[in-house]
């Protein structure tokens, strides 16, 4: 199962402060040293797991199901009556951004209009970009601002497209790369945030200067219309609009921490702040309307008291006017077992995404004669319901729903009457037949009941010896939800193995409290529910450590890391992907300063002396018996940074510990640009976690 190590030294991370690092060199994102060491090692792992023929099978399966046609071409509704959709498969590998109408998308075959070629771009420009989306100008939504990536990074370019023509416009606004943001304010003016002269960034690598540019001026004219500050996560002033593109007043906001904000409205050249909690979400605008989220209870000053996690809605230029006397109507107020997702509007309807013990439901507001009516839409029960898109000219609301063993169905709601149309379904991925969902609740250390969801055959031997695989996210308010995944399902599930995917706290499954009880120097709860849920699978027979692993990716890497070292005992596999892991170091690699309403302060006494008792650079020891792990990330990753994994994996290397190692040259932060890398990685993780898990 395990592998002692082979030295009795200590972690070298324990070494005198004022120590040379060893490992300095894998810094340099780019360095010839460092690639140097990341395509040695990649090719290790390439040539351990290709070798098995089951790599060769998971790649190709999981290409097949990447590439199918016939999936749902999940699209957006666009001005006119038509729906936008991007497409990637085995003939368009970086994507399509095409166009049709409505009617000819709910048949079998529609007549789709391509309007951007990405492939052709990037074969033409001989550069690997990544569709990141398109901003276009309201009311005719033909002058387009087109983002791209190259390779995946969250740095992107801008460049002005008119669809009328599918071209680029000669002269027109243009942006080099660069971590950004651009709006219109009308159409010969946008707004840019973005670093306008070297050093223009928050300690946490994002823009915070916004500048006003107008057609024609190149960038060294825009004039400065806003500034935060540099201790800001990110600043930037926009344009708030209604839902038919019409132009309210501008908008600015300050990112003091990952969950705190200052927000500014301008009343003429007037910037206004309401005196609502910093923590409080801006999440739409509807009807004269301002709707918000608190993530905090709080008290108006006129007394009414409102309960974290509720909706408020409030007359925005009332407001305005006389900021102090703000008293909010309530919208809505979730239980403990549930949690607000996400808001959006059609062009009558304002409509509340909720989860209620981790499945979906959906809401429709009107508001009509100042007051405001609510009806839950009928639609599938235990499913999760995803709002594809919602119609600003109508009240069409687009909802893609499925769960763990049923493939997703397309359907269209008329948000006003709750009339449901069926639109498209995708066909099975993977044989389902004698598989079943089961929800269970682990006891966490504190005593607190944690659910999990497990997926696996009906006749289960309870004996301890199914291949299992626990994934979680537990972080920044972010729900894991059913989702069905062929990958999981043909690669894992028909296989034999099982699923479980754990809803442990820092995410946002039961509100704000859920997310806040993992916060800081209360995190250790993330990762003893994480550790519950492993021990109950354990005492149900379901599985046991020899057959049990782990997977996670970004917070959800850190999470492996930590559990890697603090119970190596538990598992047997452990597939870190693009992780943090050196929470001692974390707010000085690439956008780490920004997470530290999350994580903590490493400066802070208190703050810092338990992140380094948690980080698992520093908690990994010599003479324990570590599961092999797989750790995985990628040099265009420009959020989270390849250098935790490799630092991680250099540091098993001179302990003597054996480890898999793979980054993906390109791909960003999901470390993979384009479906073919994607199907590569897909293979390396199951084909680790067969010979982990299910071989003898």
């Amino acid at each position: 199962m395990t592998t002692v190590a082979k030295t009795v030294a200590d972690n070298p991370n324990t070494a005198a402060k004022d120590a040379p690092d060893p490992r300095a060199f894998l810094d340099e994102i780019d360095g010839a040293d460092a690639m140097k060491w990341v395509l040695a090692r990649n090719q290790t792992t390439l040539d351990r797991l290709s070798k098995d023929p089951r790599f060769a099978q998971n790649q190709a399966e999981a290409l097949a199901i990447l590439q199918a046609t016939d999936r749902i071409a999940v699209s957006n509704f666009a001005h006119g009556g038509l729906v936008q959709n991007f497409w990637q498969d085995g003939e368009h590998t970086h994507g399509i951004w095409r166009q049709t109408t409505w009617d000819s998308y709910k048949t079998a075959t529609p007549k789709w209009d391509t309007i951007l070629d990405i492939d052709a771009l990037s074969k033409a420009e001989g550069k690997n970009w990544v569709w990141e989306g398109a901003n276009c100008l309201a009311p005719d939504y033909t002058r387009c601002l087109i983002e791209l990536s190259d390779g995946g990074k969250d740095a992107i370019i801008v460049r002005e497209f008119d669809i009328t023509t599918k071209s680029f416009i000669k002269g027109g606004f243009e942006l080099p790369e660069g971590k950004q943001s651009i709006t219109w304010r009308d159409a010969d003016t946008v707004y840019i945030t973005r670093e306008w002269q070297p050093g223009d960034v928050t300690e946490s690598s994002y823009a915070y200067i916004t500048k006003s540019l107008k057609r024609g001026q190149s960038l060294d004219q825009a004039v400065e219309i806003y500034r935060g500050e540099k201790t800001d996560v990110s600043a930037g002033r926009t344009v708030l609009r209604d839902v038919s593109g019409a132009y309210v007043m501008d908008y600015a906001y300050r990112g003091l921490d990952f969950f705190h904000s200052q927000q500014l409205f301008y009343v003429g050249d007037k910037p206004v702040e309401l005196p609502l909690p910093q923590s409080s979400n801006f999440a739409g605008f509807m009807d004269g309307q301002a709707i918000y989220t608190l993530k905090e209870d709080w008290t108006s000053a006129g007394g009414k008291a409102f309960k974290s996690g509720a909706v408020l809605v409030f007359d925005l230029k009332g407001a305005l006017a006389a900021p102090a006397k703000l008293e909010p109507t309530l919208l809505f107020q979730p239980d403990s077992h549930q949690s607000v997702e996400g808001i959006s509007q059609t062009k009558n309807r304002l409509i509340l995404s909720l989860l209620s013990n981790v499945t979906g439901e959906v809401w429709s507001y009107e508001h009509k004669a100042g007051k405001w009516s609510a009806k839950k839409l009928d639609l599938p029960a235990n499913a999760a319901l995803d709002l594809a898109s919602t119609d600003d000219q109508s009240d069409r609301v687009l909802i893609n729903v499925s769960s763990f063993l049923i493939p997703s169905t397309l359907i269209n709601v008329d948000a006003a009457t709750g009339l449901v149309e069926k639109i498209k379904s995708s066909p099975e991925r993977f044989n389902a037949a004698g598989l079943q969902v089961q929800q269970y609740w682990a006891t966490s250390k504190d005593g607190t009941k944690v659910p999990y969801f497990l997926i696996a055959k009906k006749d289960i031997a309870l004996d301890g010896t199914t291949p299992t695989i626990l994934n979680a996210y537990g972080g920044f308010e972010v729900s894991s939800t059913p989702y069905y995944s062929g990958t999981i399902g043909k690669l894992w599930l028909e296989k034999g193995g099982a699923f479980v995917l754990a809803n442990i706290r820092g995410g946002g499954e039961f509100g704000p409290g859920w997310h806040e009880a993992g916060l800081k120097t209360k995190r250790q709860n993330i990762y003893n529910d994480f550790q519950a849920v492993a021990e109950d699978l354990i005492a149900k027979k379901i599985t046991s450590p020899r057959h049990l692993g782990i997977m996670g990716g970004s917070n959800g890497g850190l999470l492996m890391g930590v559990q890697l070292t603090q119970r190596p005992d538990l598992w047997n596999a452990v597939d870190v992907q693009v992780p943090l892991l050196d929470m001692v170091n974390y707010t000085k690699m690439s956008a780490g300063a920004s997470w530290q309403g999350e994580y903590g302060d490493p400066n802070d006494p208190v703050e810092g002396a338990f992140l380094r008792s948690i980080s698992p650079y520093h908690n990994v020891k010599a003479g324990v018996a570590y599961p092999e792990p797989l750790f995985e990330t990628s040099t265009k990753d420009d959020r989270v940074g390849p250098v935790h994994a490799r630092k991680m994996a250099a540091l098993f290397e001179e302990m003597g510990l054996p480890f898999y190692y793979y980054e993906n040259t390109e791909g960003g932060h999901a470390a993979a640009s384009n479906l073919p890398e994607r199907a590569r990685r897909y293979a390396i993780d199951y084909t680790y976690f067969m010979q982990k898990l299910m071989d003898k």
